[in-house]
């Protein structure tokens, strides 16, 4: 026979230097490459599986994305392909869809000893995709969102028919994995899952890479000396992140004294938001700067950091901001702001959706004297080590 093309999910020829053949083969799934949190510590993790003598295998729906050179080391990236992807379009959800096949034919041809599926969106199809494929594959499922809230609580379109489905795909899989104990006390109250398949896992948020890119330079007027207090959120610009009640926050902090905001990240509600920073009239002191590749170097240089959001699964920013010394006001979301700051030890907590409430509690930890090195420690504790552990625990489990 005369030489075949090989689909590019068979490999990526950039990414085969380096691929460990001890330990057993892990395959992590997510969809694309893009410059989220989430994705970033799934690198970290497919980084950490490496190190101890794991193959790892990535495999995506897209392999662009601002972190398409991040690939750690040791770790193989598999670009999914078939008819139906092609046929697909650009939209997300239907891409994912059309991938079930060809993960599918991945996961019989490769015969990967665990397949954790690392993101919610791609759940259903790592099920499915698992049974098709018929192979001898343990699935795990990373599950990083509320579930009862993200589907019923806060949600700006309460949609019960997605959790009553959630139940029955978390249901089929060997293990889950969450990212706070909130998330996983959760899932044991709704769905059929019993204790002894779920685990909480902390996010490895921590590493010396971010103290690093923190004293990177950073040219911009509210970080220079003399400049107002300036306060920082970042992450999607989606209903989760309600930056709509740090927007009214800020009004009320600024109507007191001189202060600026930047919120870092993109997002659908960037419209909505824009509108609502013209109507409270703080146009001259917010910036909505998009994504950042080293979002370090603004924590380092903020006076605040402000996590807005109405539900979270285990915000890693929180741990991010602290690493680079910034102080802390979050909301008291379900879930993980709690459990991150200790109960309002290393942060102060306020009411979801409460700009009142949040105004003060900025304006009292701009005043208060903050103990720098103590985020720095508390920071520390969720490095990359102890997850790496952890995950690997639960994922070879009889296996």
């Amino acid at each position: 026979m005369g030489s075949r093309r090989r689909h590019p999910d068979t490999l990526n020829e950039a990414a085969v230097t380096g691929v460990r053949v001890g330990g057993q083969h892990i395959s992590i799934y997510i969809f694309g490459l893009s410059g989220g949190g989430a994705t970033r510590r799934t690198l970290t993790l497919a980084g950490g599986f490496a190190k101890r003598g794991h193959r790892v295998d990535l495999v995506v729906v897209e392999a662009e994305g601002p972190l398409a050179g991040k690939l750690p080391e040791g770790v193989r990236l598999v670009v999914l392909d078939s008819v139906l992807l092609r046929l697909a379009g650009r939209k997300r959800r239907r891409r994912i869809k059309a991938s079930g096949f060809a993960l599918a034919r991945y996961l019989w041809r490769e015969r990967p000893d665990v397949l954790l599926s690392a993101a919610n969106h791609v759940h259903l199809t790592a099920v499915i995709a698992a049974r098709l494929s018929q192979a001898p594959v343990r699935v795990v499922l990373r599950v990083s969102n509320h579930l009862t809230e993200s589907h019923l609580g806060a949600s700006e379109r309460p949609r019960p028919h997605r959790l009553r489905f959630a139940r029955y795909i978390y249901g089929r899989a060997d293990a889950v994995i969450t990212v706070s104990q909130g998330i996983a006390d959760d899932l044991v109250d709704h769905t059929s899952l019993s204790q002894d398949r779920v685990f909480a896992v902390m996010n490895p948020s921590y590493t010396p890479e971010i103290e690093t890119a923190a004293l990177a330079p950073l040219d911009h007027a509210w970080v220079a000396a003399g400049a107002a207090p300036l306060l920082l959120g970042a992450g999607r610009l989606a209903p989760a992140k309600d930056f709509a009640t740090l927007l009214r926050a800020f009004a009320r902090v600024r109507a007191r004294r001189p202060a600026h905001l930047v919120i870092l990240g993109e997002g659908r509600k960037r419209r909505s938001l824009e509108q609502l920073v013209l109507k409270l009239g703080i146009a001259a002191d917010v910036e909505l700067h998009g994504f950042v590749e080293n979002p370090f170097a603004w924590m380092s240089r903020a006076s605040l950091f402000v996590l807005s959001s109405a539900w979270e699964g285990s915000p890693g920013v929180l741990v991010e901001a602290m690493a680079c010394g910034c102080p802390i006001v979050s909301t008291d979301c379900p879930s993980g702001p709690d459990e991150i700051l200790a109960g309002g030890r290393y942060g102060r907590l306020v009411p979801v959706g409460d700009d009142a409430a949040l105004a003060e509690a900025i304006i009292e930890t701009l005043d208060a004297t903050i103990d720098r090195d103590a985020l720095r420690a508390r920071a520390r504790e969720y490095a990359i080590d102890r997850a790496v552990e952890r995950y690997l625990d639960v994922l070879l489990r009889s296996v």
